[in-house]
């Protein structure tokens, strides 16, 4: 199954859990994608998708200025896997296909 579609994403982050729309996209150059939380929509970088799991880095402003690191594995239309922000812990991301 690809990982390309609209997931609807809860990560466990140290400020509580927080809600995104992640949409991936296959183009004939890879796979690209955007992230939307916090009234924020912000262009995926560095995307890679190895079989099932799939990684970028995303810049955010919301709640504060941090790079955040995601890497997540699809099984069907569930989605899980851990983002890292910067100097906190890593967070527990799950989500649903769209």
């Amino acid at each position: 199954m690809s990982v390309a579609g609209t997931w609807n994403l809860t990560i466990d982050t140290p400020m509580g859990k927080q809600s995104a729309v992640l949409t991936l996209e296959e183009t004939a150059s890879g796979v690209t994608g955007v992230a939307s939380a916090d009234g924020e929509t912000v262009t995926l970088d560095q995307v890679t998708v190895d079989g099932q799991r799939v990684t970028w880095k995303q810049a955010i402003t919301k709640p504060m200025k941090l790079t955040v690191n995601f890497d997540l594995t699809v099984d069907g239309d569930t989605i899980a896997g851990k983002a890292k922000a910067g100097m906190f812990p890593a967070s527990k991301v799950t989500g649903t296909r769209a």
